[in-house]
Parts: C-alpha cells; sequence; structure tokens
C-alpha cells in the first residue's frame, strides 16, 4: 500500500472531523486505536511465501513467529528454555530424549496440539535447516509416546539438541499441524494456522498491500515473565497490521502523522528528524545488528572458477558499502570474520585479503587467473530494499571499472527469493549475484546456519562446495568446550576464506522508528516479537 500525500491530506481532515465528535464516541474511537498497531516492517510487500520452513526469507520468519510457536526459545541471554515444553528429560547415556507439552496448548482451528504434531514439525523441519539435519542424521527413532509426550532418541549423543531446537538460524523450528507438516517441505503449507499468540486474518490480507494479525483470544502464556523470545508471550493489543509503504520517506510522513506506528527500517538521513520530533522514538531493535554480504552462483561462470570467487574479497570497499547502508558510523562497522562480528567465535584468521578501500587491481588480476572471458554476470537488484538496490548499483559500477560485464536485473525482493532458486546459467535465468543480510548472531552458528554451509547444491543459494571445511563443520556438534570450539572456529575461518563462501559487506545496527506511545518492543538479534507491545 502506497500512502501519498493527499491520503495524508484526508487524514488530517479526518482528525478534524474527530474532534468534532461527541467525547463519548471520541473515547470509543481512541480505546479502539489503542487497541490496534500499524507497523511498516520491510520486505512485507514481499510476503508471498507463508511458509517459514519453505524460505529462509526474514519477512516469512517474522510471520512464523507470529502464528506458530516453538518447543524451546531463547531468553535475552541467549539461553534456550522451554517454551511449548512443560518439562524434558534425558537418559544417563544422553542418546534419549522425553518431552511433555504443557497444558493450554491449541491449534487456532479449535483443535489441540498433540504430541504427534511435534514428531511430523521436527521431520520436516530437519529436511532443510542444517541444524535440523544433523538432528536426523543421528536420530534413531523420533515417536509419540501419548497425546503429550514424545521421545527422541539418538544413535550417538548430542551436545546441542536443545540449543538447536531453540534457534534463531533460519528455518526455526517451528511446529505445525500433522496435516500440514506431513507435506514435504518442497511443498509450501498455505494453511496459515499455527497455535501462537496472533492468528493470521485470512479475510484482510492484501498481499502486497497490508497483512493483518489478530490476537489469539485463547492463547495460553507461560506464567513466566517475557524474557526475550523466552518466557510469557503476552498480547496487549487487539491487532497489528503491516503496512507495505515501499517508498522510506512516504513512510516517516506516515509515522510523523500518527497513521502508522512503528517503521522497521528509515534511511539515515532521517534519524535526526526522528530524534526532533517529541512523539517519535529510535530504538534498536535488533540486538547486535546485520552483517550485509553477498552470495555467488558457484555452479555457474565465472565464479565456478574460485579465482573469481577471491577477486570479490579484493574488489569490495566495505567502506564504501557501509556509506550506503548506514552513513552514520555510530550504526554499523567493518567485519573480516566469517562468524560475524564480537561473536564467540569472531577471530582473524585468514583476514590477509581485507584491504582498507579494497584492491581493484588485485582483483582485476584474480578475474584473469580465473578465466574470465567478457561472460555477462548477472546482479539481483532489490527494488524496494533501497539500500540493497544502491549497493548493487554501486557493486555494478564497481566491477564495471575492472572490465567485467556487469547487468543489473531489478525486480522486487518477493521476485528474488524466487529467482535465486534457479542454478542454472544467466542465459537461462539464472544468476551470479544477489546481495542480503543476515543477524550478525546467527553467524556464530554453523550447525544451524544455512550459508555457513559448503555442501554445494544441497546447501543455501549460491552453492559453494569445499569437502575439508565441511568435515572441520562436522565435529563441531562434538566439540566440548569453548576453547575447543573457538581453535575449530580459526581452522574453518582458513579454509572458508580460501574458497570464499560468502563476502562481507559490513555490519550496520540501524535502528528502527516507533511512536513513542508504542512501548514494550522486545529487543533481540533477530526477528520481532509482537506479543508484550503496548500503546498508550
Amino acid at each position: 500500500m502506497t500512502i501519498s500525500r493527499r491520503d495524508l491530506m484526508k487524514t488530517g481532515l479526518a482528525a478534524g472531523t474527530a474532534i468534532s465528535m461527541p467525547s463519548v464516541m471520541r473515547a470509543q474511537a481512541a480505546s479502539t486505536a489503542s487497541r490496534m498497531v500499524r507497523m511498516v516492517m520491510s520486505g512485507s510487500g514481499d510476503l508471498r511465501v507463508f511458509d517459514p520452513i519453505f524460505t529462509t526469507a526474514t519477512i516469512t520468519a517474522n510471520h512464523g513467529l507470529a502464528i506458530y510457536d516453538t518447543l524451546f526459545a531463547l531468553d535475552s541471554k541467549l539461553r534456550p528454555q522451554p517454551q511449548m515444553v512443560e518439562k524434558w528429560s534425558v537418559s544417563d547415556d544422553k542418546k534419549a530424549y522425553t518431552f511433555e507439552l504443557r497444558n493450554g496448548l491449541g491449534w487456532h482451528d479449535g483443535t489441540p496440539v498433540t504430541a504427534a504434531d511435534c514428531v511430523a514439525s521436527i521431520r520436516r523441519w530437519g529436511q532443510v535447516s542444517p541444524g535440523g539435519k544433523l538432528i536426523m542424521a543421528r536420530a534413531k527413532d523420533i515417536s509419540k509416546k501419548d497425546d503429550k509426550t514424545f521421545t527422541l532418541e539418538l544413535k550417538e549423543p548430542l551436545g546441542l539438541l536443545i540449543d538447536i531446537l531453540a534457534s534463531l538460524s533460519y528455518p526455526l523450528p517451528f511446529v505445525m499441524r500433522e496435516k500440514d507438516a506431513s507435506r514435504p517441505p518442497t511443498e509450501q503449507v498455505t494453511a496459515n494456522i499455527g497455535s501462537g499468540p496472533f492468528k493470521f486474518n485470512e479475510a484482510l490480507a492484501k498481499p502486497g498491500a497490508s497483512i493483518t494479525y489478530d490476537r489469539n483470544e485463547k492463547y495460553v502464556p507461560r506464567s513466566e515473565p517475557p524474557d526475550g523470545f523466552a518466557g510469557g508471550k503476552n498480547v496487549n493489543i487487539d491487532r497489528v497490521i503491516w503496512e507495505n509503504i515501499a517508498n522510506q520517506q512516504t513512510a516517516f510522513a506516515a509515522l510523523r502523522a500518527g497513521e502508522v506506528d512503528f517503521v522497521e527500517s528509515l534511511p539515515a538521513d532521517l534519524y535526526s528528524a526522528v530524534e526532533s520530533d517529541p512523539n517519535l522514538a529510535l530504538q534498536v531493535v535488533y540486538k547486535m545488528g546485520w552483517v550485509n554480504f553477498l552470495r555467488m552462483n558457484c555452479l555457474q561462470k565465472p565464479f565456478d572458477n574460485v579465482k573469481a570467487r577471491q577477486a570479490m574479497l579484493h574488489l569490495i570497499d566495505q567502506e564504501a558499502f557501509l556509506r550506503i547502508a548506514s552513513p552514520d558510523p555510530k550504526y554499523g562497522n567493518t567485519v573480516t570474520s566469517m562468524f560475524g562480528d564480537d561473536t564467540l567465535y569472531s577471530n582473524g584468521e585468514n583476514t590477509g585479503w581485507y584491504k582498507k578501500g579494497g584492491d581493484p587491481e588485485k582483483a582485476k588480476q584474480l578475474f584473469k587467473e580465473g578465466g574470465y572471458s567478457g561472460e555477462k554476470l548477472v546482479i539481483l537488484q532489490p527494488t524496494n530494499l533501497p539500500a540493497y538496490s544502491n549497493a548493487s548499483q554501486f557493486l555494478a559500477g564497481a566491477l564495471r571499472k575492472i572490465g567485467i560485464n556487469a547487468e543489473l536485473a531489478p525486480s522486487d525482493w518477493g521476485d528474488i527469493v524466487t529467482r535465486r532458486t534457479n542454478k542454472g546459467p544467466v542465459e537461462d535465468g539464472g544468476w551470479s549475484i544477489f546481495l542480503t543480510g543476515v543477524p550478525n548472531v546467527a553467524l556464530g552458528d554453523p550447525i544451524g546456519a544455512p550459508w555457513l554451509t559448503a555442501n554445494g547444491d544441497k546447501g543455501f543459494f549460491g552453492w559453494p562446495k569445499n569437502d575439508e571445511y565441511e568435515a572441520l563443520r562436522a565435529k563441531w556438534a562434538d566439540v566440548e568446550t569453548l576453547a575447543e570450539r573457538q581453535a575449530l572456529a580459526r581452522k574453518m575461518q582458513r579454509v572458508w576464506w580460501d574458497f570464499v563462501g560468502t563476502v562481507l559487506l559490513g555490519k550496520v545496527d540501524s535502528p528502527s522508528a516507533r511512536r513513542k506511545a508504542l512501548t514494550g518492543l522486545i529487543e533481540m538479534p533477530s526477528l520481532l516479537a509482537m506479543w508484550n507491545m503496548q500503546k498508550v
């Protein structure tokens, strides 16, 4: 939905009319408004895939967080806590886990959540999530014991099992109805029926314009206080509407006029305008920031040659990309570790490629050594995400300066999410590069993060393959101490930057903007929880 100046003028006239209402009617209108929150979420117009297991798109994961629930969840200190689970136990040999569901869990269609739903959901998620695949590889059996209890038996211990079930790496292990989770993960679930604190309002859904969620009046929150994504998911509002306002200036105008309550992303040049408005506030909702990077199609020319991928490492000027994504230096910084910025496993191994300002001549040399002979290189440009769109144009210019035949393929992010699945050459609708970003914290999770795999065409879009790296990554689950994992991380990073699985563009800590009347936003490293919010 695009809100124009004319719309805002109509809003002003409507506000003037409201002044002439009788006081009782004004009070009723104010009460209704206080129970509704309108949010401008980045990429909400691209919410075309509603199945959070089918895709790793952030907007779909946010949708999943609203309507589905998870067995475990991370608290504010990133420790796993039971969520749908009431209690659980593990056998003395660490091979058998028993989980019992808490009381009061019910699907939005009125049927109860059962252990069979959980078993089917784990099995489906376990076919696509790297962490889930590890669980399934070690699973001897996952089965229902009774309606509220299920067991997970392992062939060998997996000390990280609970951590994996609480992971923030997409796709999250959302629990779906058995009949939905019985679908293969290559087929989308379209029912949008979960057991979470919000219900998807099918009647008011206008994909591309607005998406509406209603409070699940039958949801029974945990008794503990909210703590990160753990504890009680207490809903204090009746309805949340995601408005698709692609133009950020228009979104800000709507925020200032009180037509929306929250804008997830604003250009940095508007931060001062927010701070100077007594009714508005900036808030860094996503703790630890987001790391932007580019993925290359390693199955097709030129990036099937490692020299061309190494060329991109030297070409990139992170400072220049940060000036596009986050011009205010206090909201961004460079990153050289594949494990992100200031995570437990960030390290400086094999980062000699980094040079302030980049090294275009070195990049040109490496492209030549990789046999580049003028073939077209296609960069997917998300026109409805301004920072990525501008960065894509900047990247195309940098490539052209060193003689690379770079071409932009503009479209909205929804189309890119579809096109990036194409493994073929650019002549057949394929691609060469796309830009994306992930929560910084997720780069510290090589077991759960799909973008930290190197298992070829079975992995994340771009499909890099390196057996030495995968052998090291396979050891992660069995390393017991932090010091041992940090040593393993250094070995993994040494190999990673040799074959170049991704190319980093820097980390941003971009604040969101909200009206001060909207409070209680939960600050976590990834995704936006809509419970706990209040509007006064």
